[in-house]
């Protein structure tokens, strides 16, 4: 493929993200402005139980499909395809229903457990029944990746977004004259139909696209050669669950953790639930926006560095580590600024939530530092320390957990911004050290610092902008947006001036993700 080939194809990757982001963002900002914090903080009680039943019932199967199938199909082997799909379906959907129909009939004893909000239990009982859509999603997921249809996936999840966006807005305003508690549930049953969605489109591509006269194996042959190919599968899967099953666990707990602690801290039930969604519901998405990018590099840079390290080019992996970091600057400190510079306009005119702009101010500063953390670990994993990676999330979680609770319980809602950001510092040094200790980490000091200037100017530019434009009499929105234009452009200005980054570096960067996402 030629490089405008490669171009092409990391535009449309990063805009379908984007799309996905943008549509996310605006279904946060209706249901916020609809359930206001407190029935963002039922919905988000609701949820984490099933990113654990999803991470259960993979088991780490879709990325250990796509490697297999990919294997299988340059051999041109659409039998032993087939049967990966037909063992994958059969092992996943499987355990999906049998944990879904487990935590419908116990979910009177789990909402007792997990929810310190009784309010929440019908959003936990209307998001439950996505499991085990989402667990054949994955599967075919897994198939079109091996297949290198990429774009399929794109399209499948802005399907997935907007379907859910608009039943959102059909649901939830049909379900508010009977309460918070049922609207809440009619946005959780929304996502429900986007993944229901998401499947029959992913089933119908896969009828199309699947090869045509290749004589299948009888359900007995299957089955026979199920075991073997199971095996394989789960060699590869499994190592890959350990991470997410730790994370879905804790997930599953934080919100009860951290509205327990602001129960010590004297906050009653409900105020700690609309507390809880203003940091859950509206400072996390404006953090996590800008992150899609980085996110997007991990998955390039796992081979990138498998590949380097396989054939012991220290030099080529160092610059691919490079490339990874300064990007992650490059986009993390830009938008820390912004978070913290224009936090309160940023929730009043999103949310209608000014109380949740002093949370996002907190949070921002520490936040920089996870714009840094997903490549971190993308290197970890391409080097082969998988193990490294997960004790260093074990670690780093329970210093968060002490830090919530001790400090929640001391200084209420204030504390629990502090404990999180404590968590993310900790996980980045720690994976930080992990590559270090490996193979070292070399990095240009006098860039960074050079980009720590940038962000000061940025920052006092946007500033005194702001409040002279206030003072003016233009509204908060006018306000914030010209002066974030305005503080966006000294910095790009001082970046240039500086030589920090020019043009000619962007397209080398841009060229080299484009290469590995081919």
């Amino acid at each position: 493929m030629a490089q405008q080939s490669f171009i092409r194809g990391t535009f449309v990757l990063s805009a379908a993200a984007f799309v996905n982001r943008i549509l996310g963002f605006v279904s946060g900002m209706f249901l916020a402005r609809i359930l206001g914090a407190e029935g963002i903080g039922l919905l988000m009680m609701a949820h984490p139980l099933v990113p654990l039943v999803i991470t259960v019932t993979e088991l780490g199967l879709p990325v250990a499909i796509s490697k297999f199938v990919a294997e299988a199909d340059v051999k041109g082997d659409q039998t032993r395809i087939k049967r990966i799909l037909f063992i994958s379906v059969l092992v996943t959907g499987t355990l999906s229903v049998i944990l879904t129909a487990v935590s419908l009939l116990g979910a009177e004893w789990i909402a007792s457990i997990l929810l310190t909000d009784q309010r929440a239990y019908y959003a936990m009982l209307a998001i439950t029944p996505i499991a085990p859509i989402v667990a054949v999603s994955a599967v075919l997921k897994g198939y079109f990746r091996g297949k290198q249809r990429m774009t399929t996936i794109a399209f499948s999840d802005i399907l997935d977004n907007t379907v859910q966006l608009a039943c959102v807005l059909a649901l939830v305003h049909l379900l508010m004259p009977y309460g918070i508690a049922y609207a809440a549930a009619g946005a959780m049953l929304a996502s429900v139909a986007g993944e229901a969605t998401q499947l029959l489109f992913l089933s119908a591509s896969y009828k199309a696209f699947r090869e045509k006269g290749i004589v299948g194996e009888s359900f007995a042959d299957r089955l026979r050669h199920g075991k073997s190919t199971l095996r394989e599968l789960l060699q590869m899967g499994l190592p890959t669950t350990g991470h997410g099953v730790i994370h879905s666990i804790y997930g599953a707990f934080q919100p009860m953790l951290i509205t327990k602690s602001l129960a010590l801290a004297g906050i009653g039930t409900a105020l700690a639930t609309q507390q809880f969604g203003m940091l859950a519901g509206y400072a996390f998405p404006l953090l996590f926006l800008p992150s899609f990018v980085t996110h997007s590099l991990s998955t390039a840079l796992i081979p990138a560095i498998s590949e380097a390290n396989a054939n012991k080019n220290g030099l080529l992996m160092h610059e691919r580590m490079d490339q990874a970091m300064r990007l992650a600057l490059l986009i993390g400190a830009p938008s820390t600024v912004i978070l913290f510079e224009w936090a309160t306009p940023l929730t009043t005119l999103i949310y209608n939530s000014p109380e949740a702009g002093p949370l996002l101010k907190i949070l921002a500063p520490m936040f920089f530092l996870h714009y840094f953390d997903a490549p971190l670990h993308a290197i970890l994993l391409g080097l082969g320390k998988a193990n490294a990676s997960m004790w260093n999330y074990i670690v780093a979680t329970a210093f968060k957990a002490l830090a919530l609770f001790v400090l929640g319980s001391e200084f209420g809602i204030v504390g629990i911004a502090y404990g999180l950001g404590i968590g993310m510092i900790i996980l980045t040094m720690l994976n930080f050290m992990s590559i270090s200790s490996v193979i070292g980490f070399y990095m240009d000091i006098r860039k960074y610092v050079k980009v720590g200037i940038c962000m000061v100017l940025m920052g006092i530019t946007g500033q005194l902008l702001y409040a002279s434009l206030i003072e003016s009499g233009f509204t908060m929105l006018w306000a914030m947006v010209g002066s974030m234009a305005a503080a966006l452009a000294v910095y790009f200005g001082a970046l240039a001036l500086s030589d920090t980054v020019g043009p000619r570096q962007i397209r080398n960067l841009a060229l080299t993700i484009g290469a590995r996402l081919r």
